[in-house]
């Protein structure tokens, strides 16, 4: 079985982090999963292609210019069809349109993995949407919460099934910089969010929450890792808050050590399809205090394995991390829950099995 996958890129974030959990363990289970990558120029791609690389997994690159493209249709078709894979999977929208086309041109059965449940989709463009999922053999939802929006939006729900994100370890790739390296004491009080700087993920809240927490903590830290938009807006914000100097932004970087550092980790996204970081927190042992929206509460048992908030609460949400600062026999026994659930609940092996089974489906369906 032949399986190409389509993303497009521009660095290493939760789709991409899953991809290259997925794509490796689909070969070990004898599947021959390949990549496409609709590369976006001057964007950190090439860090995803040095992963493929270290993995074995043979990939294609294609330019993702305009969204809108004639070229990349044309590339896009090219490239699917000198790989005459089985079946196409496409993830995200950009993979979702231009692999729905390249698909339907060569004649190849497709499914997509949609891994958010983005508020664009409510609107206008859900009709486009529908339209270039209507071929879809399959839409997988990477969670149930993403399942429902995705059928509140009109899509048939005889299609729509969750297979959740798998993810057996931490990454292996120490951070640079370390936390060390980015001035964090050795005895300093962390706490960790990790995020592309969006509107979605709210570290406005974040920061306005960590404001509190230092008046009874002064020698706390905060660090955000992660890039975007709102980098500027964010290190502004902390200065305007007082809290500069206690808050680190070191940009997008690998986090081990970081997770490894980290006392607790904090989400506070104002809707999450998955959120892969919290799985990766709760591998690293670390209690988490997250918003209660979206798929968060699928990942994270609120007194369990961690801490639900409702978002945009900030108070709620310095009060918690206070507590879990303040009492680390909670803090231990939480962050032991989280990382026997996500061994029990979220492997990798159970994640390939479904995913294998959506495959068999759709090349028997023809």
């Amino acid at each position: 079985m032949k399986v190409l996958h389509l993303h497009k890129l521009t660095g290493i974030s939760g789709s991409e982090r899953h991809l290259l959990e997925l794509l490796p363990a689909l070969r070990a289970a004898g599947a021959d999963a390949r990549f496409l990558g609709l590369d976006v120029p001057d964007s950190d791609a090439p860090r995803f292609y040095a992963r493929l690389d270290e993995l074995g997994i043979p990939y294609r690159r294609i330019r993702c210019g305009l969204d809108l493209s004639p070229r990349l249709a044309l590339d896009a078709i090219r490239a699917v069809r000198a790989e005459r894979p089985d079946l196409v999977h496409t993830h995200l929208v950009h993979a979702d349109v231009y692999g729905a086309l390249a698909a339907t041109a060569t004649r190849t059965p497709y499914v997509s993995t949609r891994h958010n449940d983005d508020r664009y989709l409510l609107g206008p463009f859900r009709y486009v949407d529908r339209a270039f999922a209507r071929g879809a053999r399959s839409v997988i939802a990477i969670s149930d919460a993403v399942r429902a929006f995705l059928e509140a939006a009109g899509h048939d729900p005889r299609k729509l099934v969750t297979i959740r994100y798998g993810l057996d370890e931490l990454p292996v790739t120490p951070s640079l910089p370390s936390p060390e390296d980015a001035g964090i004491p050795p005895d300093a009080p962390l706490v960790l969010a990790v995020g592309r700087l969006i509107e979605q993920k709210d570290h406005a809240t974040l920061l306005r929450a960590f404001a509190l927490v230092l008046e009874r903590r002064p020698d706390a830290r905060l660090a955000i890792l992660g890039a975007g938009p709102l980098a500027g807006a964010t290190r502004a914000r902390a200065g305007e808050l007082g809290i500069g100097n206690a808050v680190i932004l070191p940009g997008r970087l690998e986090i081990r050590d970081w997770l490894e550092h980290a006392d607790v980790f904090v989400h506070t996204a104002r809707w999450e399809g998955f959120g892969i970081v919290l799985l990766e927190a709760m591998l690293a042992s670390l209690p988490v205090v997250a918003t209660r929206v979206s798929a968060v509460p699928e990942i994270v048992v609120d007194g369990e394995t961690g801490v639900l908030v409702d978002a945009g609460d900030a108070e709620t949400l310095a009060a918690q991390l206070d507590r879990l600062l303040s009492d680390r026999t909670l803090a231990a026994r939480l962050g032991r829950a989280g990382r026997t659930r996500a061994l029990e609940e979220f492997s990798v092996e159970r994640m390939v099995e479904r995913t294998l089974a959506i495959y068999r489906d759709a090349l028997s369906a023809g």
